[in-house]
């Protein structure tokens, strides 16, 4: 815990059982009270590596409901068992979990609602091996999004984050998308209900065992960052009205 809080990781697992040990072995848990891992219908061993690991709560789909469906099934969980901050950690250890203490002290000490852990921030992307074209179209995305939504973030696009509890239970999650796009949801719902949104730099890792969404995918998710911004400005200017942003 961290000022009586209780930190709780999920980790929303897909075909992590080469990388889920080594990203569990580095959760510090001097503050990390809870993990929680839910399998969205992997074809290898992550459900019973993470058992053997002594993780508390496994969950396993009975058949896969996409990367969204599964944060809204970790969230239900997490919030079920008193959480006051949820961190999201990827178990394909794209994402160092050396970092959790950073991104809950701020939630936890009152100062924002949400962090988000940036890879843009510094010169950590292309270092880590981000492809040229996803560094390029993040730059873009994240550019269009700050000028309709009126946020000033380096990225919208990193899979490091962490919640207050206040901040999911006020926001229908449930209402969004179960594929990629949930993320980039999630977060214009976040600015739309006036939650304090920080950053921290994070360096990142791109290998053959790291999750990563394809170039046609990409495009599909590039694409949906565009309607979200678009329906976020049109709720604002009162012109339409879309479900996700009745909060």
């Amino acid at each position: 815990m961290i000022n009586n809080k209780k930190i709780i990781v999920v980790m929303p697992a897909y075909n992590a059982e080469k990388t889920l040990q080594q990203t569990y072995n580095e959760i510090p848990f001097t503050i990390v009270d809870q993990v929680i891992l839910v399998d969205d219908f992997s074809t290898d061993n992550t459900a019973e590596i993470a058992r053997e690991l002594g993780i508390e709560i496994v969950i396993k789909h009975e058949k896969n409901k996409g990367y969204g469906g599964n944060q809204k099934t970790c969230y239900d969980i997490a919030l079920a068992q008193g959480a006051d901050i949820v961190v999201m950690l990827h178990p394909d250890y794209q994402y160092t979990p050396l970092l959790l203490e950073a991104m809950s002290y701020p939630i936890a000490n009152g100062l924002f609602d949400v962090m988000m852990g940036s890879r843009i921030l510094g010169k950590g992307a292309l270092k880590g091996g981000m492809p040229l074209y996803k560094y390029i179209a993040n730059r873009f995305l994240t550019l269009f999004q700050n000028i309709l939504i009126g946020q000033k973030l380096s990225e919208y696009h990193s899979g490091y984050r962490a919640y207050s509890k206040k901040a999911l239970e006020e926001i229908p999650y449930h209402k969004n998308s179960d594929d990629f796009i949930f993320d980039n949801e999630l977060l214009a719902q976040m600015t739309y209900a006036n939650f304090a949104i920080g950053e921290i730099t994070c360096p990142t890792k791109y290998f053959p065992e790291a999750s990563s969404i394809n170039f046609k995918r990409s495009v599909k998710y590039g694409l949906g960052v565009i309607r979200v911004s678009f329906a976020f400005r049109l709720q604002k200017l009162g012109l339409w009205k879309f479900g996700i942003y009745q909060i």
